[in-house]
């Protein structure tokens, strides 16, 4: 069995209104220093597979046709055996 742990953000070209958001929270809260902020997703899928290989192309699959929005989205994952 396998966790993957799957990253999604926001492709540099798009407009984040939530990272901006978040930027001027920060800067509110006395953190001035921050010069950007970008919000992403966190997803952890639970795979039951026993091959590494199976593993990293079904989750590859999930991110592409699902889980992230390829024309606006970045993403990558991790794979851990639990």
């Amino acid at each position: 069995m396998y966790l993957a742990k799957v990253y999604i953000t926001l492709k540099p070209t798009v407009n984040d209104p939530q990272g901006v958001n978040y930027k001027g929270a920060l800067y509110n809260l006395g953190f001035v220093s921050v010069e950007d902020v970008r919000a992403g997703k966190y997803i952890e899928v639970q795979i039951e597979e026993g091959d590494l290989a199976k593993a990293n192309e079904q989750v590859g699959e999930m991110c592409h046709k699902l889980l992230a929005n390829s024309v606006i989205e970045n993403y990558r994952f991790e794979l851990e055996e639990v």
